[in-house]
């Protein structure tokens, strides 16, 4: 191989290798944009992984790349990662073997631990953006993330209480157990204050739990939406 070869390949894999340390770069400068990015996807994808043969495997990777985003998430935070972690790893191994043995106990554990993970994540996110008082777009990209994520615990949470209690919400569809989707769809619905959604809580721990998060939806837009809203107006009064 001749010098000029070796200078003409070293040239053409120069602009590829840039842009991998762009992206990589911009993967760890806004790593909550990930997250709010995978999650948007997985709304548009789980209509389509439950009416497919092997949904439930596609189902399963999707949740733990999330899950993964979400530890990730939490490394900024002022909270610790290890209790991230100490959530995390159980609840991939619960959700496998719940897949591979078919057993519902072990996807009921799985999707518990999951909720509080989220929760979890939902917290150090807040913490994440009141700790200074600046307004990154990170932090901005943090508060979409966090509104998803808990769109998603409490989502988990409901899969939990129907589990428990069967028949705890009713819906157009027929059966006493609502789809992901369905509960999701509720979760987003009773979160953003809307409201309008065809699944109904009948039992009275899912009425419970159907209200605790109307107030964490209230209280989000309350402190965390007004606060990173009023540090933006200041920001840009003083300049």
């Amino acid at each position: 191989m001749t010098p000029e070869k070796d200078v003409g390949e070293a040239a053409a894999a120069t602009p590829l290798s840039q842009m991998r340390l762009r992206w990589l770069a911009m993967a760890r400068k806004h790593p909550s944009a990930w997250l709010l990015v995978v999650q948007l996807l997985g709304v548009l994808l789980y209509p389509v992984m439950e009416h497919m043969t092997p949904g439930r495997v596609l189902f399963n990777a999707f949740s733990m790349m999330v899950l993964g985003l979400a530890v990730w998430v939490v490394r900024r935070s002022p909270l610790g990662i290890w209790m991230a972690l100490v959530l995390a790893i159980p609840a991939v191994v619960f959700s496998i073997a719940g897949a591979v043995l078919e057993r519902h106990l072990f996807t009921t554990v799985s999707q518990a631990l999951e909720c509080l993970l989220y929760f979890y994540a939902t917290c150090s996110l807040i913490a994440y953006m009141l700790q200074d008082h600046k307004v990154t777009r990170d932090e901005l990209f943090a508060a979409g993330a966090t509104f998803t994520l808990l769109a998603w615990a409490f989502a988990f949470a409901y899969s939990v209480c129907q589990e428990i209690f069967p028949g705890s919400f009713v819906a157009t569809s027929s059966g006493d157990y609502r789809t992901w989707v369905e509960l999701l769809y509720l979760s987003f619905s009773l979160l953003s204050g809307v409201g309008l959604s065809d699944v109904v809580p009948v039992h009275p721990q899912a009425r419970a739990v159907v209200m605790l998060e109307q107030l964490a939806g209230v209280m989000y837009v309350a402190l965390v939406v007004s606060r990173l809203v009023g540090l933006t107006i200041y920001r840009a009064q003083r300049h």
